[in-house]
Parts: C-alpha cells; sequence; structure tokens
C-alpha cells in the first residue's frame, strides 16, 4: 500500500471539491482531490447555469471569475409564461442584485484550469474511495489506482462526491436522518446552437407540463420540457421537442424561436433531498452528497457553493486560529440555508408543473396564484430575493 499525507482529503471533483481545494491552497491549506472518473467524463457533464451573487463572489474570492466575468451573461430579471401570458419578474428592482448564466461546466473548467496551473493533485480514476476512521483523530482514505492500493491520512475529509458517492453512504445507520420527495415527472433537455428565444430566462406553466427557456451563450440556448419518467430519449425526435415547446409558449414568444438540431439530448428526474446532519467527526458532506433540489429553482450548484463556503470559513479557523468554533457550527449553518433553498425550490416546482392529480381546478389554482404573483408587490419581492440567492 503507498501511503500519503495532506490535510484536507476532498473526495469529487466537481465543482464543490474544486472549489473548496482552490479556495484551500490560496490560504496555504494542503489538500489531495480523489474522483473516480476521469477529466473529460466530467467536462462532459451538462448541468445548470445560473449563479447568485453569493457564488460569484466566492469564485471571485478562489481567483476563478475573469472568465465568467468576460462571457457571463448578467441577468437582472426572468419571465414566467402562463395563461397565454408573458410577465416578467424584474429581480434587480425587488432584490437589488443580479444573477450570472454561466455554465456549470465552464465553472468547473476555470477551476481544473486553476488547480493544475498551481500544481496541486488531482487523483482521477481512483477507483473504490472510502472515508475511514472519520470518528477519531486519524481519519483517512482508501483508494485503489491502476491496481495499486493507496492510503491518504488526513486532519479532514470532506465528501464532495455528489449523491450517488461514497461519503454519506458511509455513515452508519441511524446517525443520519434523509428526507425525500421524488416528483413523478421528469425534464426532458435539449442543447442546440440556435439563438436564444429571449435574453433571459423563460418559465412556463402550461396545461400540458412545464418548459424552461434558457440558454448557455448568445449562440447556444437549453431548451427543456416536463415529460414522463418512463419517456425514453429515442422516443423524442427534435421535430416532437420542438412542437411540445412551442404549444407551451405564448404566442408573443414563438415570433423569437429559431429551431435547430439538438447535438445533446437528455431525461433527468427531480427530486427533493436532505440528508440531516452534514457532519460527523471528521468528514462533512458538502453539496449533492446531502442535498439535492429540483432545478426549477436553479439552486444545486449555487447551495454547493455556499456549503463550501462555511466548510471553507470553519477550516480556515482551525488552521488560521486554532478555533474549532466553525467547522462546529458547519452542519447548522448549511442545513438552515439549505431548507430554505428546498422550500423555494418545492413552491417553483409545484407552481409551475403538471401533476397527475392537477386537472382543471389545480391548473386554475397555479394560474390564480401566478396571477397574484405578479399583482403583489411583496410577493415579487419574495420571490426576487429567493431566486438572486439569500445570503451566506
Amino acid at each position: 500500500m503507498t501511503r500519503h499525507r495532506t490535510q484536507v482529503a476532498i473526495i469529487g471533483s466537481g465543482p464543490a471539491g474544486l472549489l473548496l481545494g482552490q479556495l484551500l491552497a490560496k490560504f496555504g491549506i494542503d489538500a489531495i482531490i480523489l474522483d473516480r472518473v476521469d477529466k473529460d467524463y466530467i467536462l462532459g457533464r451538462v448541468r445548470a447555469g445560473v449563479l447568485e451573487g453569493g457564488t460569484v463572489a466566492t469564485l471571485e474570492k478562489a481567483g476563478v471569475a475573469d472568465r465568467l466575468h468576460r462571457e457571463g451573461l448578467p441577468h437582472d430579471g426572468f419571465a414566467i409564461a402562463f395563461d397565454n401570458r408573458l410577465e416578467r419578474v424584474d429581480i434587480e428592482k425587488y432584490a437589488g442584485k443580479k444573477v450570472m448564466v454561466y455554465g456549470q461546466t465552464e465553472v468547473t473548467r476555470d477551476l481544473m484550469a486553476a488547480r493544475e496551473a498551481a500544481g496541486a493533485l488531482t487523483v482521477y480514476d481512483a477507483a473504490d474511495a472510502q472515508p475511514r476512521d472519520y470518528d477519531t483523530d486519524r481519519p483517512f482514505v482508501s483508494f485503489t489506482k491502476d491496481g495499486v492500493e493507496h492510503r491518504i491520512d488526513c486532519d479532514f475529509i470532506a465528501g464532495c462526491d455528489g449523491f450517488h458517492g461514497p461519503s454519506r453512504k458511509s455513515v452508519p445507520d441511524g446517525a443520519i436522518a434523509e428526507y425525500e420527495r421524488v416528483y413523478p415527472f421528469g425534464w426532458l433537455g435539449i442543447l442546440a446552437d440556435v439563438p436564444p428565444v429571449s435574453d433571459e430566462l423563460i418559465y412556463a406553466n402550461h396545461p400540458e407540463g412545464f418548459a424552461l427557456c434558457s440558454m448557455r451563450s448568445k449562440t447556444r440556448s437549453r431548451y427543456y420540457v416536463q415529460c414522463a419518467l418512463d419517456d425514453k430519449i429515442e422516443d423524442w425526435s427534435d421535430a416532437r421537442f420542438w412542437e411540445h415547446l412551442k404549444r407551451r409558449l405564448p404566442e408573443e414568444s414563438l415570433a423569437t424561436l429559431t429551431e435547430g438540431p439538438s447535438f445533446e439530448k437528455s431525461i433527468a428526474p427531480l427530486r427533493s433531498f436532505v440528508a440531516e446532519p452534514m457532519r460527523f467527526g471528521r468528514l462533512f458532506l458538502v453539496g449533492d452528497a446531502a442535498h439535492i433540489v429540483p432545478p426549477t429553482g436553479a439552486k444545486g450548484l449555487n447551495l454547493a457553493v455556499s456549503d463550501v463556503h462555511y466548510l471553507y470559513s470553519g477550516l480556515q479557523e482551525h488552521y488560521g486560529e486554532g478555533s474549532d468554533a466553525g467547522l462546529d457550527a458547519y452542519s447548522a449553518k448549511a442545513l438552515a440555508r439549505v431548507w430554505k433553498s428546498v422550500r423555494f425550490s418545492w413552491w417553483m416546482t409545484t407552481m409551475l408543473h403538471r401533476f397527475p392529480d392537477t386537472e382543471a381546478f389545480g391548473q386554475r389554482i397555479q394560474e390564480a396564484e401566478l396571477d397574484y404573483l405578479f399583482s403583489s408587490e411583496a410577493a415579487m419581492t419574495t420571490i426576487a430575493e429567493n431566486y438572486v440567492g439569500l445570503p451566506f
């Protein structure tokens, strides 16, 4: 067995693990990052791209926001379509902030480049990574690379390894509580090199189901339609997708909709999930390892970043000031913000999607709620301040 030593072992090289590693490196704290897959696989994953102000500020602190500011698209509002209407939420007016549209893959790419430039160690294709002895003062992570067994001795372990990763699964039964809501539909999403239908996101409520018009750039669009969980990709031709999308948008949006061939198509299930607590001895769960939200509220990546913020602050206090107050408060602080974002994402999902029991009455209730939203200054303030992100 080959042995290594670091201060913080990070399992998972998605944006949460990479961002934590980058912040720690800037403060002089050594970290090794492990991932079970290779770099190209990670960069091939397509994820959301609406960044809250707190996320942008944290990326700035990590020194990886230059390209984001050059290529990202600042948004000061978004639209909701319903009952053949298109209404705008002015988030800057009601919350005093903007969001930034910049793909998660690009955030990951920027973080990878910064880590490589710093010469910090990331181990890809690390099989069977397992956090061990984290309930003692001598935790370590074991893994296999190219048939050789390795062990990383460390002070702390950060589980940034996603919903299916080993970190949460390593917690003993009875030590963790899990809360879950699985939604009875999915999102069929496509990427196409066509200009977006609008320069802001459009969320659509329609009797046939939800739709979302988003973008990755001024020439690349990301579109979604609600679909059945048992739908198959091969059953959704591009022609069928565009037809469903057009039926769910108001007439005024159709004049600016450009159709084109998709180059990526996938179906994603939706769920709300929270695991409590998020700390077990010297193991800390971060991001999707601890919580999942439906993408309706654009909170998944942003929640991971706020987790990183709290954990980094605690580690900074531990190594810089000899205080464990921040680490001791990590789980409670993170979960307080998580549950508020889970609530907002659930609310957006229930307001905009057609459920099996929605029927005509439920559809009219949704439309009445949306009508109220756009007639109330208080309601507009509430949706705006949640959309731009609650303070870290």
